[in-house]
C-alpha cells in the first residue's frame, strides 16, 4: 500500500499574530524602561538581558512545529511535539465533515488532543477549523490555516471508499 499524502500542513508554535504583538510589546517595554532608567542603578541593565531574551525566545518559538496534520490513507495523521503521541483519525468512521470556526473567542490557547466535553481539540494558530463526527458522536475539532484545502482534502479520501 503506498504512503500517498493528500494534505500536509505543519503549524508552528510561535507564529500566532497575538502572542507575537504581545511578546514584542513586552520586549519594547523593557527596552523604554532600561533608557529611563539612571545609570547609577545596576539593576536596569537586566530590563536589557530581559528584553532581548523574549526577542530571541518569540524568534525560536517560531521554528517549534506544535503538531503535523496529514491526510492520507483514508486517515488524518496528527503528530504533536516531541513526546506526544501520534493521533490517527480513520475516516471510515466519520459521518460528517464541516467547515466551522475554531472558537467564538479571539484569543485561544494551542492545544493538542485536548478532551473536553465530547471534543478532542487540536489547535495552533487561525480562525477556521474542521469539525469531524464520527458514528459515536464524538467531535474532532482541528484547526487549521488552509480549512478549505483540508476540508477537499478529507472529502476526497472518504469518497474512495
Amino acid at each position: 500500500m503506498s504512503e500517498k499524502n493528500v494534505f500536509v500542513e505543519k503549524q508552528y508554535l510561535g507564529r500566532e499574530f497575538i502572542p507575537i504583538t504581545i511578546r514584542l510589546v513586552l520586549a519594547m517595554f523593557c527596552f523604554a524602561a532600561y533608557f529611563f532608567t539612571d545609570e547609577s542603578e545596576h539593576n536596569g541593565n537586566l530590563l536589557v538581558l530581559v528584553g532581548f531574551a523574549i526577542i530571541i525566545i518569540s524568534i525560536i518559538m517560531g521554528f517549534l512545529l506544535h503538531f503535523s496534520t496529514r491526510v492520507e490513507n483514508k486517515s488524518i495523521r496528527l503528530a504533536g511535539l516531541w513526546t506526544t503521541r501520534i493521533v490517527k483519525i480513520d475516516l471510515n468512521g466519520i459521518v460528517k465533515a464541516e467547515k466551522g470556526s475554531y472558537s467564538r473567542y479571539w484569543f485561544n490557547n494551542p492545544v493538542y488532543n485536548l478532551h473536553t466535553k465530547g471534543t478532542i481539540r487540536f489547535y495552533a494558530a487561525g480562525n477556521d477549523a474542521i469539525h469531524l463526527t464520527d458514528r459515536d458522536g464524538m467531535v474532532y475539532i482541528i484547526g487549521s490555516q488552509h480549512a478549505n484545502e483540508f476540508l477537499r482534502a478529507i472529502q476526497d479520501e472518504m469518497k474512495k471508499r
